[in-house]
């Protein structure tokens, strides 16, 4: 049997075998049209072209869902995955002349405004932009040409119970408690500079202690001797004793979505999680697509970022990535609507706020020596 690690990157391979193969077969599946029906034009182009969707390592998606977008359009769907969401607008960032792709998909709001200072998208009429739910598209009113919200979650404290029950130690409640004494070295995060998650929960450290406070914390943190690692999957699925590999620190920074993912890759050993969420201090995150600029097949890019809008798409998502939809009405599964911890005040920072402090607080961070 495998155990929780292996199986999720099985799970992965199999997807990806799915949406890089020439899709010679039909399926069955049914798409969903995001404003209508699937918009073809610019034929010459479209039929029997591929695009290229360039995103990070914890994208996957089930295999019939790509091959339906094939049998719509005539697109084929190829993947290049590329690290964290920090790593993946960086990359991007190097090679915005000459894109690795036609579609990029997991750039998310920390990191947003760096992508549209460079210039990584195009502007297109999205017409996807009429099925996200509204609340979900205001926060990002100047972004909306250039970008559509795909998914969201709320980055938390996560830590395994079953460590802490066999410990005979509270788990914490919040940010705060994991500086003290008694939660010395248990702790693992990312590195903001490379991590979205890591960014998120930097910016959630400030906004909880605002001004300079911010780096008393994270020196309290250091001298609690914090783990600092460049990703979620290094921290989550290496370092943390809750995900399936030898890991020893029972906290780790990852997402209220995690303990419905805890049982759902526990090869059925499980029918409740040993990983919970801590909900407050949450900050939360949402994760974009555009056409690239410079993109080979702008016109089927386009058609690729609205099926990431489409039912079909959506409904996909919290069992393969486990975050939650932005259209509106996308049903949820029971594991899901069981498990995850519902965030109620999640930590928010306007974007453009984002963009205006991100780099003095980076450079700030890494001064400190956390890492």
């Amino acid at each position: 049997m495998m155990n929780g690690v292996a199986r999720r990157r099985a799970r992965v391979a199999v997807a990806l075998l799915g949406v890089s193969g020439l899709y010679a077969c039909s399926s069955s599946s049914t798409v969903s049209k995001p404003g209508g029906s699937l918009n073809r034009g610019a034929a010459t182009e479209i039929l029997e072209t591929s695009v290229t969707l360039v995103t990070h390592s914890a994208f996957a998606v089930s295999k019939g869902v790509f091959a339906a977008f094939t049998k719509a359009t005539g697109i084929r769907v190829d993947v290049i995955q590329q690290g964290d969401g920090g790593s993946l607008v960086n990359q991007a960032i190097l090679t915005k002349d000459h894109p690795q792709g036609d579609v990029m998909f997991g750039v998310d709001n920390t990191f947003l405004t760096r992508a549209l200072d460079a210039k990584l998208f195009d502007s297109r009429a999205y017409r996807a932009l009429d099925v996200i739910d509204p609340q979900h598209l205001r926060p990002f009113d100047t972004a909306r040409s250039f970008v559509v919200p795909v998914d969201y979650g709320d980055v938390c404290l996560n830590y395994d119970t079953t460590w802490f029950t066999k410990h005979n130690i509270t788990p914490p409640s919040g940010l705060n408690d994991i500086v003290y004494p008694k939660y010395r070295g248990l702790s693992v995060v990312e590195n903001p500079s490379t991590s979205s998650p890591g960014l998120a929960f930097l910016a959630a450290t400030i906004a909880r202690h605002p001004g300079d406070a911010w780096k008393e914390y994270w020196k309290a943190l250091k001298r609690n001797d914090v783990r600092v690692v460049a990703d979620w999957t290094s921290a989550y699925e290496t370092e943390f004793t809750g995900g399936g590999g030898s890991g020893t620190r029972p906290i780790v920074v990852s997402y209220a979505s995690s303990p419905p993912a805890d049982v759902v890759y526990s090869d059925g050993k499980k029918k409740r999680p040993t990983i919970a969420a801590v909900t407050k201090d949450c900050f939360r995150q949402y994760e974009f697509a555009g056409v690239l600029h410079n993109a080979k097949h702008p016109n089927a890019a386009t058609q690729l970022v609205e099926f990431l809008a489409s039912a079909t798409f959506q409904a996909d998502m919290p069992l393969n990535m486990f975050v939650y939809p932005t259209r509106a009405n996308v049903p949820l599964p029971k594991v899901f609507t069981d498990f995850a911890a519902v965030v109620e005040h999640p930590i928010t920072i306007d974007y453009r706020e984002i963009d205006k402090q991100r780099t003095a607080w980076i450079r700030d961070w890494t001064t400190l020596e956390i890492g």
